[in-house]
């Protein structure tokens, strides 16, 4: 037990950096920063193809590794960020998040996807103190993190720019008036947290030997975790935090093995976001900043194109494409109508609503997962496997979500991510039921009236029924009066609340509904794909679904479709452009993000 202490402490003293730095932009910029964890990952993977590839001493890999993601910080800040100074918060939140994918697609591009061995010649259990092991990197990541983070702390509070980052962090406004730079002290602020990411992707890639590209977002949720375990904006709570994090992870894997290790970061950041959503060293009431709504428009209109034109288009090309189009060019439509009907939770949940989530690919696997199980180990037909799966998908999201409505702003974006990460989590490691890591396979075609529709034509059909089902439904409600009390909720909750309306009811209405819709999705994948495992719902699910929202309109059914389209058609039809599909959703969201933030159809 002593052993998993000290293990503990030590990946803690890691989680601490990543921690600090989200603190650090939390408190300067008001924004939590979802490219974080990619600047880990990419931090460790320059560490290692500094000492690697070029063959430089372990602490100059380290101190170039600190420089470069230090330097690339400053850069994110100056050409992503600074521009939306004015924009509503949710437009920063959605920068970082194509950032992330941007720089982890194009790390595994530039130093390819697999696993690497990190160069470390340092003993890892040449000491021992009584019953407690530990070795010479125990003790250099120790030395590493109290430097760094002592440091940090002598800064902001014996230097005079340091001085000007705390005023920053307190009250911009009442800064900027003294005279302080704001904007230089927020790029300044972002090469800080980027230069300690860097340093913790090294000693990761030190302690545990093994680094890929693909670190980065299990290393930001574990640093998501410890800055609200600690308290958002409060740096000794992130380093609190961190080490707590560290202790927790390390007794899971002790006692309920290796694979568990995502699930108690997960388990443990929904939890904190229920039970104190402030933290243990955060200020109370720091939740309750402005909102992330969906009233994410620009002062540009939509583009002028008859709404029943474009319908109408879309009609006939969905007809006549089993006439004109080959097996395979069907397969990639009933995909596009399967993530077009997974984003129409988004249009629902974001654009009418206003609750920017991050976490639907956790129902969307609840779906599948239920279709597949209920139709291969009960023997149940497709079709009340359907229902019962969005059934199921919108009961657990309304239970799981319903502690988080009384939160608002990066907090609701925080906690749909660490739930729809839970769920996988919880689908990974609850193998009796789900088969874990292996999968549910033979799942059946559909039967209708006795046929079985397993063919192209078939799955494009029933999956295009089903969407088109879902848009009439969502158009219909975003036009009654439960859809002009969402958009109360959205533009405005204080008022709705005056008028009678209850935000917490509706959010968690649209909640339910949103979810159900992701778990008919789910269930189309299944018996189109007929084999579902865990690692097909990872975030990079979630993070399609709100490209394709953002593309085509926030609040548009049929912009969605079309967005659908063009984001999972194009590529899949075109085998090359595979390669930079992620890379791509990534630029295009960016890209609307500056410039198109109402998306193509979207209009207010």
């Amino acid at each position: 037990m002593l052993d998993a202490l000290v293990s503990g402490l030590i990946a803690g003293n890691t989680y601490a950096l990543i921690a600090v730095g989200l603190s650090l932009i939390f408190g300067v910029a008001d924004l939590i920063n979802f490219a974080h964890g990619s600047v880990f990952a990419l931090g460790a993977m320059i560490g290692w193809w500094l000492a690697a590839d070029q063959s430089w001493p372990l602490w100059a890999a380290l101190v170039g590794a600190t420089v470069l993601t230090a330097l690339l910080g400053l850069l994110i800040e100056r050409l992503a960020l600074r521009p939306l100074v004015n924009a509503p918060p949710i437009a920063p939140l959605l920068s970082t998040v194509a950032i992330g994918l941007i720089l982890d697609r194009a790390s595994e591009m530039i130093f390819s996807p697999e696993t690497r061995r990190f160069p470390s010649e340092l003993a890892t259990n040449n000491f021992r103190v009584g019953n407690i092991r530990f070795g010479t990197l125990d003790l250099v990541i120790l030395g590493v993190t109290i430097v760094s983070v002592g440091g940090l702390w002598l800064f902001l509070t014996r230097a005079r720019l340091g001085w000007a980052v705390r005023a920053t962090a307190q009250d911009r406004d009442a800064a900027r008036q003294m005279g302080v730079n704001v904007e230089a002290v927020q790029g300044l602020s972002f090469a800080i947290a980027s230069g300690l990411a860097g340093v913790g992707g090294v000693l990761v890639g030190m302690y545990y030997g093994n680094i890929e590209p693909s670190i980065g977002f299990d290393a930001g949720i574990s640093g998501f975790t410890a800055a609200v375990l600690g308290g958002l904006g409060s740096l000794p709570g992130a380093v609190l935090g961190g080490l707590l994090l560290g202790v927790a992870e390390s007794f899971g894997v002790t006692w309920f093995g290796g694979s568990t290790r995502q699930l108690v970061s997960f388990t443990l950041l929904v939890g904190v976001l229920w039970l104190r959503p402030h933290g243990l060293l955060g200020t109370p009431g720091a939740t309750l900043r402005e909102p992330l709504t969906g009233t994410f428009f620009g002062s540009a209109g939509a583009i002028r194109v008859r709404p029943w034109l474009l319908a109408l288009i879309a009609a006939l090309a969905a007809v006549a494409l089993p006439l004109v189009a080959s097996d395979y060019q069907l397969q990639v439509a009933g995909l596009v109508a399967i993530y077009a009907t997974l984003a129409l939770s988004l249009t629902l949940l974001a654009g009418t609503a206003g609750q920017i989530s991050l976490g639907q690919a956790g129902f969307f696997a609840i779906g599948a997962y239920t279709s597949a199980l209920l139709t291969t180990d009960h023997g149940w037909s497709f079709w009340p496997a359907l229902v019962v799966a969005g059934l199921v998908a919108a009961v657990i999201g309304a239970v799981i979500v319903a502690p988080a409505l009384r939160l608002s702003g990066h907090y609701v974006a925080i906690g749909t991510l660490g739930i729809g990460a839970m769920i996988v989590a919880i689908i990974l490691n609850w193998e009796a039921l789900t088969y874990g890591p292996l999968g549910v396979f033979g799942i059946p075609p559909p039967l209708f009236f006795g046929r079985e529709l397993f063919s192209a034509r078939d799955t494009y059909l029933l999956a295009g029924a089903v969407l088109l089902i879902c848009a009439g439904l969502i158009w219909r409600l975003q036009r009654s009066h439960l859809g002009l009390a969402w958009r109360g909720v959205r533009d405005d909750e204080i008022a709705a609340r005056g008028v009678g309306v209850d935000p917490a009811g509706y959010k968690a209405l649209a909640f339910a509904l949103g979810a159900a819709v992701s778990g008919f999705a789910g269930s189309l994948l299944a018996h189109q794909f007929t084999y579902i495992s865990p690692d097909i719902f990872g975030f990079q699910v979630s993070l399609l679904a709100l490209t394709i929202v953002v593309m085509g309109g926030m609040s548009t059914t049929l912009g969605t479709i079309l967005a659908a389209a063009v984001l999972v058609g194009l590529p899949e039809l075109f085998r090359p452009l595979q390669e930079v599909r992620i890379l791509a959703y990534g630029i295009v969201l960016l890209l609307l993000v500056r410039f198109r933030p109402q998306g193509l159809l979207g209009v207010r």
